[in-house]
């Protein structure tokens, strides 16, 4: 279907591999299409209920492709702005996907590899792996991920990598908030999917829903008003279908009915 990328649907998960490992997973513009085009359409899949982003070969992702990029080098700064805008798209997108999404880090992120880590919501990475945020090596900066990597690490860590493009580990990736989980890299898998079993433990809307609170708290300095969306968005819980299911079957110690036996 996708030139860049595989999609594999295996009852509820839906697992997106990128798969230009030849070039350690660079973005190019087909990449960013075929990758925003993807999670738009599992966006509107009600028969998934957890996404896994990872991909193929040595590098999870190594950033911009460097043919792609001595191209945009020759193009004016109006066409870099809507090569920009659309990578800009490919996160949001991401970001915001109302569905969970896992990525699996089986090796090295870099530059915009750095952000889609960022924006997917658990993010599992294999002690092999090596983080960095070069852009100021060649004298630019991760403007269009900066959101994502901030709400990540953390205005003071981002001053210090997006200024030095140092390169760090896996396991300084974790200390910094990148990383939730660090394994082996033969544990890699045996992580994700004791992940995706608990995410498809939890109730779809409310794993949906938790995104949206997350960032209407994180971004509402109104405490009046934060207080009284909160209340209302779990008053309605409480009274949806699934929330009864889910009230119902804890009182009645069994499962509820989105847990498939």
């Amino acid at each position: 279907m996708y030139a860049s990328l595989n999609l594999n649907r295996q009852d509820a998960v839906a697992r997106i591999r990128m798969q230009r490992g030849e070039v350690h997973n660079a973005f190019d513009a087909q990449l960013i299409t075929d990758l925003t085009e993807t999670f738009k359409a599992l966006d509107t899949d009600d028969s998934i209920r957890v996404v896994v982003l990872e991909a193929e070969g040595a590098s999870f992702s190594a950033g911009a492709d460097l043919n792609w990029m001595r191209g945009m080098a020759k193009m004016s700064e109006a066409e870099n702005r809507v090569d920009s805008l659309a990578l800009a798209q490919l996160m949001r997108t991401l970001d915001e996907l109302s569905k969970p999404v896992i990525a699996r880090v089986q090796g090295s992120a870099f530059g915009g590899g750095v952000g889609l880590v960022a924006c997917c919501d658990i993010a599992i990475g294999s002690t092999a792996a090596k983080f960095g945020l070069t852009e100021s090596k060649l004298g630019l900066l991760p403007a269009v991920i900066s959101p994502y990597v901030i709400a990540a690490i953390g205005a003071r860590q981002s001053r210090r990598y997006f200024a030095t493009g140092e390169i760090f580990d896996a396991n300084e990736a974790h200390r910094l908030g990148l990383l939730h989980v660090v394994t082996a890299p033969e544990q890699l898998d045996e992580a994700v999917d004791y992940m995706i079993a608990s995410l498809l433990k939890a109730a779809p809307i409310a794993a949906g829903a938790a995104k949206q609170l997350i960032r209407a708290v994180a971004n509402d300095a109104d405490a009046l008003a934060q207080d009284a969306r909160n209340a209302a968005l779990i008053a309605s819980l409480r009274v949806s279908p699934e929330g009864q299911e889910g009230l119902a079957a804890f009182l009645e110690k069994r499962k509820p009915n989105w847990i498939k036996n």
